[in-house]
């Protein structure tokens, strides 16, 4: 991700120099994979990581609670969860947003009432118009990256009518370049008897199921399944466009795409071409009638 370095050499800097970072993301996928990564980069250097959210059994919340209130690490990692009432930190240096339309208004008063006293970075690729309008108007100073890192190629979009035999060719050609594809269905009635229908279109693609109405363990267990490469394509709702970093995933098949505004379908497309790889995004409409 082209905006990834900035939090990391943030983070870093503000550790060195002694306080804690807290790390703000809107999903538990998303705070994994950062920690990784997080973990990956600073591996070298006398740096305290944790990650606090509901992969965490009660224990190990409590304890990473209890290490916040102590100084014991350095940066952490985290969902909605880091800013509950029963989080504190000792030295709180900088708090790092992640995605913040991600985040519901109660959570974003907590972040205010963090603001008043440490640094805030907030990072996003689609503001909210709120945000948006406060930066323009120089409440908030506001940094722009207007170019891509060097080895990104431009995702090819495609606007077609819905074809089964266009959905079957571009998920065989992601899959026999070991890849990965999104579906996007945004419908969870009948998102069972879609996933059913890319099933019988591609047999060999193993095909896992995303949206909002699952357990969140459910919920957790699919896409993690999918971020670590063990399904091919990935059927789901909107609840993707934030909260995903996979690399290996550089097709994206959108149905009904008239159905969502301009900024969605930029945030969405967005979950696919974080790589050297060419990316395919392919927006399907109702077959038009002359």
């Amino acid at each position: 991700m082209a905006k990834q370095k900035y939090p990391l050499r943030a983070a870093f800097k503000t550790a060195m120099e002694g306080k804690q970072v807290a790390v703000l993301v809107p999903t538990t996928v998303l705070a994994q994979q950062h920690f990784e990564t997080f973990s990956q980069r600073m591996s070298t250097f006398p740096v305290k990581f944790e990650v606090l959210s509901r992969f965490k059994s009660t224990r190990e919340q409590k304890d990473i609670i209890t290490n916040l209130k102590k100084g014991a690490i350095d940066i952490c990692i985290g969902t909605h969860r880091l800013v509950q009432k029963d989080v504190d930190f000792k030295d709180l240096g900088l708090v790092i947003v992640d995605e913040e339309q991600g985040f519901g208004v109660s959570h974003k008063e907590r972040l205010r009432q963090m603001r008043s006293h440490v640094d805030v970075l907030t990072l996003t690729a689609t503001p909210i118009p709120r945000t948006l309008h406060m930066s323009l108007a120089g409440v908030r100073d506001m940094s722009t990256i207007e170019t891509a890192p060097e080895e990104r190629i431009p995702i090819k979009t495609f606007v077609s009518d819905f074809s089964e035999d266009l959905i079957r060719e571009a998920i065989i050609r992601e899959l026999d370049r070991e890849g990965q594809v999104y579906f996007l269905h945004n419908r969870v009635y009948n998102i069972e008897y879609i996933s059913q229908l890319i099933r019988n279109l591609v047999p060999e693609a193993r095909v896992n199921i995303a949206h909002g109405q699952m357990s969140e363990t459910e919920l957790e267990k699919s896409m993690l399944s999918f971020s670590n490469g063990e399904s091919g394509v990935l059927v789901c709702t909107t609840i993707i466009e934030s909260g995903l970093d996979i690399p290996n995933a550089n097709t994206l098949i959108i149905k009904r795409a008239d159905s969502f505004g301009l900024s969605q379908l930029y945030q969405l497309r967005g979950r696919i071409g974080r790589s050297s790889k060419q990316a395919y995004s392919y927006l399907l409409i109702p077959t038009r009638t002359p």
